[in-house]
């Protein structure tokens, strides 16, 4: 039943957008996000349908789209030269079967976000992109905070509606996606049009922030408590009341430490004293090695390179007998672990090239998005007054992931990559309306120029 009321949804929607093409496009960001055929158990199963939605974006902006306002920019350029590299090193990789796997999915997830900005040529689908992702997202975060409230969570514990560890559904990419949504969730309550403010938006837009501050304590990542200090630090900037903002937090933090279970707290100690813990030892390890790589193999070692690691640390262990507790340090090897963060996995992948494509990629995004509040601030008009605060929303979005990103390998994540495009979508759509502006502003100096020199032949 649930694998026919997928395939019922998909195929109105494919129905949908022969008139409208864009929705394909939406249909495929969906698909990519929540992934309905690993949610079904038959029929949905064993049909491509992220493959038909991806060929319908691509094939429905090519053949019906009018493609009026679409224009290539320097941020796909870099995503495109990305993408060329990730080829050649997967060419020349140290583990080619693992490296080709990982390259079905990561060019699918590069290709896309360059193609996105370009079907993002007006307000209502910059908009109805946004609201996508938000959805999408928020169909796993609801489910998660419900677990969560009910006694389902706790680290590697808490099931969602798949049981894989991987993708959107990795609890610390899940953590960190739904923490860097949240500002965008309240810029629809103050600016959508889909669904226009009002007292059941807010309502929802409470309730899912809720679900989303729940899903790094459901899930026990830590990534998303750092990802929710980020957030507030950022908040920051746009409260007027700070210290009000602050003591408020605070009380808030406070009022929910009794509920919190203990493992929770055991969890984020190791934050504070990452020597005690196997996961957070094992990463300084791995980063210590991919620093001693790339100094023999500056260009990289291909995708899964990490496969090739081998080092040792030593770690504390503690044995209580009785009312004793002695503590041993221990020598620990390992091999093959994770890079456990994207900058070092772009390193160790990529080498210093690919790194600094990736760095470059999201430091100017986070440029133009900073230039875009500062130029359409305090704007009164309907059509324009949104454009400041949902760049701002994007742009902590961006840094929430790039918070993140320190800790974990999703360099690649594919929802991050379509906020990438949705940067660069606004970020054309603002340089549209000021060309376009200026344009006008010539025009008019130019038929004002022309009328002098006619009133002053006249006077002649």
């Amino acid at each position: 039943m649930l694998d026919l009321a997928f395939l019922a949804f998909i195929g109105y929607v494919l129905v949908l957008g022969i008139r409208r093409p864009f929705l394909w496009v939406l249909l495929y960001v969906y698909i990519d996000i929540l992934a309905p055929q690993r949610i079904g158990y038959s029929i949905i199963a064993s049909l491509p349908v992220s493959l038909i939605a991806f060929a319908a974006a691509f094939g429905g902006w090519l053949a019906l789209d009018r493609k009026q306002g679409a224009r290539f920019t320097i941020r796909q350029g870099l995503m495109l030269a990305l993408l060329v590299y990730c080829w050649w090193t997967t060419g020349n990789a140290d583990f080619p079967a693992e490296a080709a796997t990982k390259w079905d999915w990561v060019w699918k997830a590069l290709m896309f976000a360059i193609f996105l900005p370009l079907t993002l040529t007006t307000r209502a689908r910059i908009e109805g992109l946004a609201l996508m992702l938000v959805l999408a997202i928020a169909t796993i975060v609801i489910g998660t905070g419900m677990k969560t409230v009910l006694g389902g969570g706790g680290y590697e514990n808490l099931k969602f509606f798949v049981n894989d560890n991987s993708g959107i559904y990795e609890s610390s990419t899940l953590a960190t996606v739904a923490i860097g949504l949240i500002p965008m969730i309240w810029w629809f309550v103050r600016h959508g049009t889909v669904f226009r403010p009002n007292w059941a938006v807010t309502a929802f837009a409470a309730a899912l922030t809720f679900a989303c501050l729940l899903v790094p304590i459901g899930t026990e990542a830590r990534t998303g408590l750092l990802c929710i200090a980020a957030l507030g630090v950022l908040m920051l900037r746009y409260t007027k009341r700070r210290l009000l903002f602050v003591a408020g937090a605070g009380v808030l933090g406070l009022t929910a430490l009794p509920f919190l279970p203990q493992s929770y707290y055991e969890r984020m100690a190791t934050i504070a004293a990452p020597g005690g813990d196997e996961s957070a030892s094992t990463r300084v390890a791995v980063w210590q090695w991919t620093l001693d790589y790339v100094d023999e193999k500056p260009f990289g070692g291909g995708f899964d390179a990490y496969r090739g690691n081998r080092f040792s640390y030593v770690m504390p262990v503690k044995q209580v007998t009785g009312n004793t507790t002695t503590l041993e340090y221990k020598e620990v090897v390992d091999e093959g672990r994770a890079f456990h963060s994207s900058v070092f996995e772009m390193l160790g992948e990529q080498g210093w090239p690919g790194l600094a494509i990736w760095l470059a990629l999201h430091g100017l995004g986070l440029w133009q998005m900073e230039r875009i509040q500062r130029r359409w601030r305090g704007r009164e008009d309907e059509a324009e007054r949104w454009i400041a605060p949902f760049a701002a929303a994007l742009q902590m979005g961006a840094v929430i992931y790039l918070v993140g990103a320190l800790f974990q390998g999703i360099a690649y994540q594919p929802v991050m990559l379509m906020l990438v495009g949705l940067q660069i979508g606004l970020h054309s759509y603002c340089q549209r309306i000021e060309s376009a502006r200026a344009l006008l502003d010539r025009s008019t100096a130019r038929k004002q120029a022309a009328g002098h020199k006619m009133r002053g032949a006249v006077t002649a």
